[in-house]
């Protein structure tokens, strides 16, 4: 299973996306604001973004840290 993970520095959520995804057994490709991505970036895939993490999985749009949590919990 796959995932990607737009994150940026010092997030909290980010963070805890990564460490729910790695537990679930993800393979994770994030992609970081302001190391090799942009903002505008992550609006061209997702365009009512307003806040990270975003989070793909099966190149599906799952949203934020919350709604990866409700995601997971309807997947186990």
């Amino acid at each position: 299973m796959k995932a990607i993970l737009w994150s940026k520095y010092h997030c909290v959520f980010c963070d805890r996306a990564r460490r729910l995804l790695e537990q679930r057994g993800y393979l994770i490709e994030e992609r970081k604001i302001g190391d090799g991505y942009t903002k505008e970036e992550l609006l061209e895939v997702a365009p009512n973004a307003r806040t990270v993490p975003q989070i793909f999985i099966d190149e599906q749009l799952i949203g934020g840290y919350t709604e990866l949590e409700k995601y997971l919990e309807k997947a186990a």
